[in-house]
């Protein structure tokens, strides 16, 4: 397995604006993916991201911007280190891709930069399985909590 890049392809019944709210306001995501987030929706935009109860040992995550082009596209840089500028090599890319489909939403998303961190292999792999099963848990969340979005505008 090449460990490169995660891929996954949703359908939801939602407008791509609808989406693309979802997939980038900080108060959406932490109703699908993190239990906190706190960043501005612009390119360049720093925040950062929180798993767990941030109160017990919780993780909180960087996370940069990196282009927000409603209502089409969103991408962040995450897991880079405090104090570290995100920059291919040290952070991961996540990318959103929103396509009109039917009456819904065809969302694309890409996670990339396992292997340009200068990790070994086991590393490379493990980083890998892990992102690879965390977007198998949250991205299945997206469409129901979506389609409740889209409901309520």
């Amino acid at each position: 397995m090449d460990y490169g890049t995660i891929e996954r392809e949703i359908h939801i019944d939602a407008s791509p604006e609808v989406v693309f709210d979802v997939v980038s306001s900080p108060e959406h995501l932490r109703e699908w993916w993190p239990d906190e987030a706190e960043f501005p929706v612009v390119p360049g935009g720093e925040g950062r991201i929180g798993f767990g109860d941030l109160s017990k040992g919780g993780t909180w995550m960087r996370f940069t911007v990196v282009d927000a082009a409603p209502p089409r596209l969103f991408s962040f840089r995450w897991t880079h280190q405090e104090g570290e500028t995100a920059a291919p090599g040290n952070s991961n890319l996540v990318v959103f891709e929103l396509e009109p489909s039917g009456t819904g939403t065809l969302l694309r998303m890409t996670e990339s930069g396992f292997r340009e961190r200068g990790w070994d292999e086991a590393k490379i792999a493990a980083e890998h399985a892990a992102h690879a099963t965390g977007w198998d848990y949250y991205l299945p969340r997206l469409p129901a909590y979506a389609a409740k979005v889209g409901a309520r505008a």
